[in-house]
């Protein structure tokens, strides 16, 4: 990866959901400090004052809830009016939700779908008209290691993750023609939020999933704050990405999320090797 210099991104437009805290808000200050034009956007726009003070003629903050479609369609009808195009849309605005499968309520798994899956589409398409008229740009979408590797306890935000990512491969074959490339950010565990204000729990416990689901409640009292990714390397990837002649229609960040994917890939190569003769012979004969 290589560093970017100070005038990489000057001039150019980017639009990034859920500046409040972690990735996204020191995506945005990094980004100022490249010289690059950010709108940025929160469901409460106050917490982003000291970012549009440090830059009031680089920063546009507005008011962005993605699970409200109004809000999505106004905010990118105020991005568009006053910088005229946006050059990278960030969907980066979401949440884990620690639970077993059996633990959690409709309200919880539905709250989080409509945040990390629907938000993300309406977002998404709302710009894709723009980007396709200008016929060039990058779409990031903000996945997790967990999108790629399921684990007990992480089941709905692995399923949710999942989503994004067959989402992303799905757009980036329908956008690559017109010149726009879609990247997933696929990290480990960062030192950001994700484990304590941007972590939720499943009201409801069973005692049956204490050596199982409940392991990750554990890990997340246990680790927070004492993750291994650096964060600012990782956004600073992110940009590097997007810079990129061929941008990555995939990328993990940090050893661990290196080192569970390659494992589970084994894993489920080998599981398909040992049932390969069961495949084939599903077909009619030829």
């Amino acid at each position: 990866m290589t560093t970017s210099s100070a005038s990489s991104q000057s001039g150019k437009v980017w639009f990034i959901t859920g500046v409040s805290s972690g990735f996204g808000k020191l995506l945005a200050e990094y980004l100022v400090t490249l010289g690059a034009n950010v709108v940025a956007t929160a469901r409460k726009p106050e917490t982003l004052k000291e970012l549009v003070d440090s830059a009031p003629e680089q920063v546009q903050a507005l008011k962005l809830d993605v699970t409200r479609p109004e809000e999505v369609d106004a905010a990118v009808k105020e991005a568009i009016a006053r910088w005229g195009r946006i050059d990278v849309l960030v969907n980066n605005a979401g949440y884990g939700l620690t639970a077993a499968v059996e633990e959690a309520t409709p309200e919880e798994y539905r709250t989080l779908f409509e945040t990390n899956v629907f938000g993300l589409i309406h977002t998404t398409q709302a710009f894709l008209p723009q980007f396709r008229k200008q016929r060039h740009g990058n779409i990031v979408m903000l996945s997790s290691i967990a999108g790629l590797v399921p684990s007990a306890g992480w089941g709905f935000y692995n399923a949710s993750k999942f989503a994004v990512e067959g989402l992303s491969e799905a757009l980036a074959g329908e956008m690559k023609p017109l010149g726009v490339s879609v990247t997933v950010i696929e990290p480990g565990p960062f030192r950001t939020e994700f484990l304590g204000t941007s972590g939720r729990l499943a009201q409801h416990s069973i005692a049956d999933y204490s050596e199982t689901a409940h392991k990750m409640r554990e890990y997340m009292e246990k680790q927070n704050g004492r993750q291994p990714g650096d964060p600012q390397k990782a956004v600073e990837a992110i940009v590097a990405a997007v810079e990129a002649e061929q941008p990555p229609l995939h990328l993990l960040l940090g050893k661990l999320a290196y080192d569970r994917y390659e494992a589970r890939t084994k894993r489920f190569q080998d599981e398909v090797e040992l049932w390969k003769e069961t495949t084939l012979g599903a077909d009619f004969p030829a």
